[in-house]
């Protein structure tokens, strides 16, 4: 990139503020208070993001006697459910391709199952009123390098030889670019179906209010600092107090889990976004976009990109930054040098908006496993249950997880718990330095891969032998 060009794009980052978008909102609603003293209940939900809030909203759902509680350590929704792109696919899988390489004979039971809990997300945002921008528009897989055209092709063909193509539509250059367009696109995939846009903070509050009407008691700012048993039922330390409860679902996920052997199946990988200033008719005549579609490219280094409810373009992805020793912190929540680059990728892919503006830059992390997709399972004699690592594509799958959860608790061999996915745990990562640079090697390949036409080296080879993965 040349020094004019890193200079020009540069520019456009002037006034945008650190912070979420989604979460820089007004009606952003007041905590609850904080847990002080002890208190029972028949289910304690840990964790307030949306994994946590489905569970709770769910369980007093399936039975309204039910007593539950939940506590979060800052704010409903203040992490990854408040940072995300608001892409709510039905995939529990992170993708068609990913299922078919892991669980070929459950693939259609799979792709029943997330159609499904798409359908349940929409009718309860519509149940609850929930005022999240909710847009069923589809999603486009675009290719931006011919060998990536030739990977959609047959990414399609595949899945209409298993009866899973649905409503996808194949896109040339043309059709895609009739779309949304970009100088860069050479063809697409429309899933037209299977994925909703909404603004992820505003489900995550709406959520949080419906436990509340539903009678969940919430806490926040009570983190959980270590669970124990006690007598039939569990025991949950927080800084001012005590939580006793007969069961527990931990719904911590990029945060260290309570059940401490589950802390080597996921590692914290931040993603990165920009928020553009809202777009004038004009320029949003110039690149189209009637249909309002998400899009993401399909290069291992990808993008995600969509528009927000007053027109402005959420720009995120390409980087995947695992932090040395796998830690979360603050301060790996900004990183300029990203956001630099990113803007370069945005007018790049849309010359045509020269000149405008970002407001917002921010990032977050995501609860990263070697499959790709979430796994689940109990702890302390049943007593407990855990989903985590959803890879970046939770919105969605969170609900399934919360039923998955609750099933397991319940003791009782469901469709969902019968599922060789939900029985089976991915490889754990091995303890550092080895992460970091298996970490570091397969970023580099990838890089790598994207550069030479798609084209994989040994390590990626090997790596998809073993099973294991990590993209951007």
């Amino acid at each position: 990139m040349a020094p004019s060009a890193m200079t020009r794009w540069t520019k456009s980052l002037s006034d945008a503020q650190p912070v979420s978008y989604w979460l820089d909102d007004p009606g952003r609603p007041a905590p609850e208070p904080a847990l002080t003293g002890d208190d029972r209940c028949d289910l304690l939900v840990v964790g307030g993001g949306y994994s946590g809030l489905w569970t709770a909203l769910i369980a007093k759902e399936r039975d309204p006697r039910r007593d539950v509680v939940l506590v979060e350590g800052r704010e409903a929704g203040w992490a990854a459910s408040g940072r995300n792109g608001g892409f709510c696919a039905a995939s529990l899988t992170h993708g068609v391709a990913n299922g078919l390489s892991r669980w070929p004979g459950e693939i259609a039971k799979l792709e029943e199952l997330g159609a499904r809990n798409l359908d349940e997300i929409e009718a309860a945002v519509k149940r609850y009123a929930i005022d999240c921008d909710f847009e069923r528009t589809g999603e486009i897989d675009v290719a931006t390098a011919p060998h990536q055209v030739a990977e959609l092709r047959e990414m399609y063909e595949e899945m209409a030889a298993h009866g899973l193509a649905g409503s996808a539509r194949l896109l040339d250059a043309d059709a895609v670019r009739e779309q949304v367009d970009s100088p860069t696109f050479l063809g697409g995939l429309w899933d037209r179906d299977g994925v909703a846009m909404l603004h992820p903070a505003k489900l995550a509050w709406g959520l949080k209010r419906a436990c509340l009407e539903q009678g969940v008691r919430i806490y926040e700012h009570t983190p959980a600092l270590e669970l124990a048993s006690a007598g039939a039922g569990m025991a949950v330390r927080t800084p001012y107090g005590r939580v006793f409860a007969r069961q527990v679902a931990l719904a911590t996920n990029i945060f260290p889990s309570l059940v401490k052997r589950l802390r080597a199946y996921t590692v914290p990988v931040y993603d990165y976004a920009l928020m553009t200033e809202p777009l004038s008719d004009d320029q949003l005549a110039a690149i189209g976009w009637q249909n309002r579609q998400g899009l993401g490219d399909s290069a291992n280094q990808f993008h995600y990109f969509r528009l927000s409810a007053d027109n402005r373009i959420l720009w995120g992805g390409y980087d995947a930054i695992y932090p040395f020793g796998g830690k979360v912190r603050a301060e790996y929540d900004h990183r300029p040098e990203t956001y630099a680059k990113l803007a370069g990728h945005f007018f790049t892919c849309f010359p045509q908006l020269e000149g405008v503006r970002f407001t917002h830059a921010w990032g977050g992390a995501i609860d990263t496993c070697s499959r790709f997709s979430a796994f689940f399972g109990t702890a302390h004699k049943g007593r407990v249950a855990y989903a985590a690592g959803y890879t970046g594509l939770g919105v969605g799958a969170t609900r399934f997880g919360a039923d998955v959860m609750l099933d397991l608790l319940s003791g009782e061999r469901t469709e969902r718990t019968s599922l060789e996915m939900v029985r089976t745990k991915p490889l754990p990562f091995p303890p550092e330095p080895f992460a970091w640079t298996g970490v570091a090697l397969t970023k580099w390949s990838l890089a790598r891969s994207d550069a030479n036409g798609g084209r994989r080296n040994l390590w990626l080879k090997t790596m998809d032998k073993l099973g294991l993965g990590f993209d951007s």
